[in-house]
């Protein structure tokens, strides 16, 4: 498979919830669009293509001195399930450090802006910066992080995101990790969440009207 190919969204078969009476919060979703085990294959290949990839840059222990270290920088909250897998798939050296920032607001379904909550970092100058987010909607919170991550002057700069909304974003933000991309619907699930719920949620899911 062609490390930098894009993973279309699908609908999954039913689970066994759907059809033996719902429960819980899954009472509230409409249909799955990517079901647990395939953002688990996925999330393996991302790791082993991106593992690849920043060993020949950086070397396997991740402190070279000629080479720099390697921080991942994850946006809170939406992308805290997403990483914790993927930094595992990751047998490097490495540091995390967070920041948060809000772009859907409480009951939003649509992007509201960029507003950061958890300031970077300012020691990413000289170091290898891999930023995750959970989705690339209308672009506006990768381009904020990575314009502010670039004035510090990294020796390099990478972005991941777990979902991408293909032609959504009026930006021109170009992910170099994708996981899938989906249709232009409002998904919880899996980190995603609407008004604070459903991030326990371990698929990529569509809400009912009711629920919205």
């Amino acid at each position: 498979m062609n490390a930098r190919k894009r993973i279309l969204w699908h609908v999954a078969p039913r689970a066994p919830w759907m059809t033996q009476g719902r429960m819980g919060m899954h009472r509230d979703l409409e249909r799955i669009l990517i079901p647990a085990a395939a953002i688990e294959a996925r999330v393996r290949d991302l790791g082993q293509t991106i593992a690849a990839e920043l060993e020949r840059e950086i070397g396997g222990d991740g402190t070279h001195a000629d080479h720099g270290e390697l921080v991942i920088v994850p946006i809170l909250t939406g992308s805290v399930m997403f990483v914790a897998d993927l930094v595992r798939r990751l047998p490097l050296k490495l540091r995390l450090e967070m920041v948060g920032v809000s772009s859907y607001p409480g009951k939003s379904m649509e992007s509201k802006g960029v507003s950061i909550r958890h300031e970077l970092p300012g020691t990413l100058a000289g170091k290898h910066v891999l930023v995750i987010d959970d989705i690339l909607d209308s672009g506006h919170t990768l381009d904020v992080v990575t314009r502010l991550i670039r004035e510090q002057r990294p020796a390099s700069l990478r972005t991941c995101v777990l979902l991408r909304k293909p032609g959504k974003s009026s930006l021109p933000v170009a992910p170099d990790y994708v996981g899938f991309d989906i249709p232009d619907e409002f998904v919880v699930g899996y980190g995603l969440d609407y008004d604070g719920f459903y991030r326990n949620l371990p698929e990529i899911a569509t809400l009912r009207p009711e629920a919205r």
